[in-house]
C-alpha cells in the first residue's frame, strides 16, 4: 500500500496548485490507480485545503468515481431512456445473472466489474454497452455473452 500512496502523493503534487484542482486530481487518480481509495481522502483534503467531507462528497456525488479496486475489465450497461426502450433492462438482467454480480460488484475471478452508465452517446444504436473504452451498439444477449467470454479469456 505504500507504493499506492506514493503514486497518489505524486498526483496530488502535480495538481494541487491548479485552480479547481479537485476534479482533475480525482480523475488523474482514478485513471492511474483505477479507483480513489478512501485512505487518500485525508491527503487530498490537506493538499487542497478542503475538508475530508468535501472530498468524500465529490467522490460519491459522481457515479464515474470508484472507491474500490475494479476488476481487470469494466463492463458498463447504458440505462438511459433510449437504451431502456430498446431492451437494456433485459440485457442488464442477463449480465447480472451471467456474471453473478450486481452493479458496482466484481466477479469472483476479478475479471469484470459491472457498472451502470447513464448515456454512452450511442442512442441510434441502442442498447449500448461499453467494455473498457470500447462502445458497442445494438447489443443482444448473445453479443454480451461474447464480450464477457472475451474479457474473461
Amino acid at each position: 500500500m505504500p507504493a499506492l500512496q506514493t503514486k497518489i502523493d505524486g498526483l496530488i503534487a502535480e495538481h494541487q496548485n491548479m485552480p479547481g484542482a479537485l476534479l482533475p486530481l480525482l480523475h488523474a487518480i482514478q485513471d492511474n490507480v483505477g479507483y480513489i481509495p478512501e485512505s487518500a481522502y485525508t491527503h487530498i483534503a490537506k493538499a487542497l485545503s478542503l475538508s475530508v467531507a468535501e472530498v468524500h462528497g465529490v467522490v460519491t456525488f459522481y457515479h464515474h468515481f470508484r472507491t474500490h479496486k475494479p476488476g481487470r475489465h469494466i463492463l458498463q450497461i447504458c440505462r438511459a431512456e433510449s437504451c431502456q426502450s430498446m431492451g437494456s433492462e433485459a440485457l442488464e438482467a442477463h449480465a447480472k445473472k451471467c456474471l453473478n454480480v450486481d452493479y458496482h460488484q466484481t466477479t469472483t475471478d476479478d475479471a469484470i466489474t459491472l457498472e451502470p452508465v447513464y448515456c454512452l452517446g450511442n442512442c441510434a444504436l441502442s442498447p449500448a454497452v461499453m467494455l473498457d473504452d470500447e462502445v458497442y451498439g445494438r447489443v443482444s444477449a448473445a453479443d454480451l455473452d461474447s464480450l464477457i467470454a472475451e474479457a474473461k479469456a
